[in-house]
């Protein structure tokens, strides 16, 4: 009787401490544990991070972090991490967060604007992606792929088309330039090349003078207008005679691209670079910046007109009045000077 006894209070006992090491389990694997407010939190996890990298970006967002090291053990997380940016549910237990550090790497949306240089564009993609900004300057300044793609200093600026993109946040350099590769010749589609051959320009050439285009006028809608002004004017053998590209001209000269010039003084025209246009003739050797889609597309379909010059408005800021002749112009240009003067702009 008392061997009997013995036998039910030690099955009993066995009972409960398997009831509760099967409580603990379940609990580590299924119990919320996360200690955030908001609806989600995201967590980046970079190209070859170790187990002691993740539990550094997890140890403000969870609980208790030894049981999702158990968990993560149990289910072999962390021999097989993979980089990436998560998004973490509040509520979450560490299965479903295992879970979505294995196979929920989110997209991101990477957006460039009119950038004038590389460097300038490497630093607003390495905000956005893993790679950091030297890598993709390197990346994309690389000879051989300037080589093999017929790129060169002058016109490398042209294969990065400003839009937005979507990319994975561990996306290294390479993958980055190479994707904008495919994006540029996606681009360029038998319309556009044929376009372009009509009007007696390269893909490079039209990049150019959509570059001038897009800074002289933020008006989408202008931009057809003034696109049709500068192809005038090379038909006619004319100097493009463009402010923009002598503001250029400075900054590739002091290498300084944050240079504020809102005035192009005379003695600045006489500056001996292939980018000032009020010396040499034809297209720049290259664009000045990266100009939008709309730009590009507004040189390859200009408005039909016999405008040779233009200046801005200023009863009508943001946009220009135009002129056929010499004469019109500058006495178009008279208001826009003594606008300059009244508000003491000097440069």
């Amino acid at each position: 009787m008392n061997l009997k006894k013995v036998l039910w209070a030690t099955a009993i006992l066995g009972l409960l401490i398997c009831g509760f090491i099967a409580y603990q389990i379940y609990s580590a694997i299924f119990s919320p544990n996360t200690q955030f407010n908001n609806d989600e939190a995201f967590v980046y996890i970079e190209t070859d991070a170790s187990f002691s990298d993740v539990k550094t970006s997890l140890e403000p967002l969870l609980q208790d972090l030894s049981t999702f090291e158990a968990v993560a053990k149990r289910k072999g997380y962390i021999t097989n991490i993979k980089a990436g940016k998560y998004a973490l549910k509040k509520g979450m237990n560490n299965n479903e967060i295992i879970n979505t550090l294995r196979s929920a790497n989110l997209p991101v949306q990477v957006s460039f604007n009119n950038q004038e240089s590389l460097a300038l564009l490497a630093g607003r993609v390495a905000e956005q992606i893993e790679a950091d900004s030297l890598e993709l300057l390197q990346t994309f300044n690389d000879p051989e792929f300037l080589k093999e793609t017929k790129f060169d200093e002058d016109t490398k600026l042209a294969m990065y088309i400003p839009n937005t993109y979507e990319f994975f946040w561990n996306t290294d350099a390479k993958s980055f330039r190479d994707r904008m590769r495919t994006e540029y010749e996606r681009f360029w589609n038998s319309d556009r090349l044929q376009k372009a051959k009509n009007l007696g320009l390269t893909p490079n050439e039209v990049t150019a003078l959509a570059a001038i285009v897009q800074k002289e006028t933020a008006k989408v809608d202008e931009r057809p207008r003034v696109a049709g002004v500068y192809l005038n004017r090379i038909r006619k053998g004319m100097l493009l005679q463009a402010d923009p590209t002598v503001i250029y001209a400075i900054k590739k000269e002091t290498g300084n691209y944050d240079t504020i010039i809102k005035r192009v003084l005379f003695r600045d025209l006489e500056m001996d670079s292939p980018y000032n246009t009020y010396k040499y003739a034809g297209v720049p050797p290259g664009p000045i910046t990266m100009p939008d889609i709309t730009s590009i597309d507004a040189v390859l379909n200009p408005e039909k007109h016999d405008y040779l010059y233009f200046v801005a408005d200023v009863s009508n800021f943001g946009y220009h009045m135009f002129a056929k002749s010499l004469a019109q112009h500058n006495r178009n240009k008279v208001q826009y000077t003594r606008w300059l003067n009244q508000q003491k702009v000097l440069r």
